[in-house]
């Protein structure tokens, strides 16, 4: 078997989907040594890997051509009996490179959205994705042989959407021993809420500098908010304003974006993990924070209520009032409780989001697809 991965970039700044797809990439080579995989993907300047070591794993850049599309792409590609196209998000060309490739071919290709259609993503730019969907977009996602929802909430997304396909709801997972557990005698005495994700109007930043400015002084005295990532120069410096006018440059930290190592020792360092998203497929952070044993707070707009269950962190509405109470709530709890609630969400997230889960249910669609097994339990039908 033979998978070829398309997506636009892996670069360090473009987010979870480029992540998550080199894990999963290394963590199928791992499941199966003798499956061959190939990952095409645009040229930057950063990307999070230049190569793979195993063997069997291909890596190959392409300069953009116009619009986006990979130029050399069609000729790169080996397809090989038993094969699978992979395409890791929409309204870039190479996904669509791929797919009319894939019907030229004969090829089953999957098409994994990364909440790109989910219902507050589609909003955004409304006008360009309709045009898109109506052009080349709609007929590739109708025509895909499975679709790959990280969640319930974005499978309902995509049946809402009108799609009939077969779809495979597969969480995303985390490389355990890339996020080791942090020591909670290590953190600093000086307690930190971390915000780390794309500095953007969705992740509810606004939300989360209103409701600090809300809390109590006595409340917030020993605390201090540290927002990780990047963003457009222009909200950036929208929020330093509303950092200002609040009064909060203090307790309040706009930082760049880490990288690596020192993302996480941002994870560890931090008491609390707060992410007060308006929409999420899966919210890869949230999983990154738990394994490294960081309680979380955030918004049903994210597919978290296992934070309600396994008793480590909070699951709440969208909007700043009620992070405001969540906050309230977090900050009262003494350093032992949230090392408790950090401790729930590390076993949480190894029995239910590893990428070893990820990977195993990954194979497993792929082996359907070709016809070698029945169809998996998490693969539902219309």
């Amino acid at each position: 078997m033979k998978i070829d991965h398309v997506i636009s970039t892996i670069d360090n700044t473009s987010g979870g989907p480029s992540q998550i797809l080199t894990h999963l990439a290394t963590m199928l080579a791992e499941v199966d040594d003798e499956l061959k995989q190939h990952v095409h993907c645009a040229e930057t300047k950063a990307p999070i890997v230049n190569s793979f070591s195993h063997p069997k794993i291909e890596l190959s850049f392409y300069k953009r051509r116009v619009l986006g599309k990979l130029a050399g792409f069609n000729r790169n590609v080996c397809i090989e009996s038993n094969a699978i196209f992979h395409g890791h998000g929409l309204w870039q060309l190479p996904v669509h490179q791929m797919t009319k490739l894939a019907v030229k071919n004969n090829v089953p290709y999957i098409i994994s959205p990364h909440g790109m259609l989910n219902s507050w993503s589609f909003q955004q730019k409304n006008f360009k994705k309709k045009l898109a969907l109506g052009i080349y977009q709609g007929r590739d996602i109708k025509q895909a042989t499975c679709l790959h929802a990280t969640s319930h909430m974005e499978a309902n997304d995509l049946r809402e959407l009108g799609y009939r396909n077969p779809i495979a709801v597969i969480p995303n997972g985390i490389p355990m021993d890339k996020f080791p557990q942090k020591d909670f005698d290590q953190v600093s005495s000086q307690r930190t809420v971390l915000f780390l994700s794309r500095v953007v109007e969705n992740k509810g930043v606004n939300e989360l500098i209103e409701a600090w400015s809300k809390l109590p002084k006595n409340c917030k005295k020993d605390w201090k908010v540290n927002i990780v990532g990047n963003g457009q120069k222009e909200y950036i410096n929208k929020l330093r304003k509303l950092i200002r006018h609040k009064g909060l440059e203090d307790s309040i930290h706009l930082m760049g974006p880490l990288y690596d190592d020192e993302k996480i020792r941002a994870f560890h360092q931090a008491s609390l993990f707060v992410l007060p998203t308006y929409s999420e497929n899966f919210g890869i952070v949230v999983a990154e924070a738990l394994a490294c044993g960081t309680p979380v707070i955030t918004t049903k707009g994210a597919p978290w209520e296992d934070l309600k269950v396994s008793g480590s962190g909070w699951w709440i509405d969208i909007g700043y009032e009620p992070l405001l109470v969540a906050l309230e709530s977090a900050l009262s709890k003494s350093d032992n409780e949230l090392a408790q609630m950090g401790d729930n969400g590390r076993k949480l997230i190894e029995e239910k989001y590893t990428m070893q889960v990820a990977a195993d249910q990954m194979k497993e669609l792929y082996d359907w697809l070709i016809g070698v097994t029945n169809r998996p339990y998490f693969v539902a039908s219309i």
